[in-house]
């Protein structure tokens, strides 16, 4: 009898670019400006993407473009979010009764300073070239292609 052998690492191949982009830009504006340079149209997607942090979950804006010509998918992702937590202080002297607490959750923790990260899915459009589409616009302070096999949190990157 003969035997079987399967090899996981074939299933694991990653044929996405990943470009983080930073900007100040609300996130809509931004979908805005990357659909105009790019000529693609981004979408704000109905479910946003929920990743557990802290025994809750924090969701992040999503906007998306599934091009079924070429089978690609663009992705425009939130990298930074806050959430607010009010707490109780004990009564010292120079505290609020109650105040609240902001911490910054980040959607990829290894790109901290980036505000948005585009996911782009099998696309024809080489990595370089997009790239310097995203920097034409006047809006984005800097954008760069990342380096996927050396982020931890790539589990995020599946929805």
């Amino acid at each position: 009898m003969a035997v079987h052998k399967l090899i996981i690492d074939d299933f694991d191949s990653a044929d996405y670019t990943l470009i983080a982009i930073h900007s100040s830009l609300e996130d809509y504006r931004l979908a805005y400006f990357v659909n105009r340079e790019l000529e693609i149209r981004l979408e704000k997607c109905n479910k946003d993407v929920g990743v557990k942090k802290q025994n809750e979950f924090v969701y992040f804006s999503r906007y998306n473009f599934e091009d079924p010509y070429q089978d690609s998918a663009w992705n425009l992702i939130q990298n930074k979010n806050s959430v607010t937590a009010s707490q109780t202080a004990t009564g010292t002297f120079f505290s609020d009764p109650d105040f609240a607490v902001s911490n910054s959750i980040f959607f990829i923790p290894e790109l901290k300073t980036a505000d948005y990260v585009l996911k782009v899915d099998n696309s024809d459009i080489k990595d370089t070239a997009i790239v310097q589409s995203l920097l034409a616009v006047k809006h984005i302070a800097t954008a760069y292609k990342v380096d996927h096999y050396k982020i931890k949190s790539k589990n995020n990157l599946i929805f």
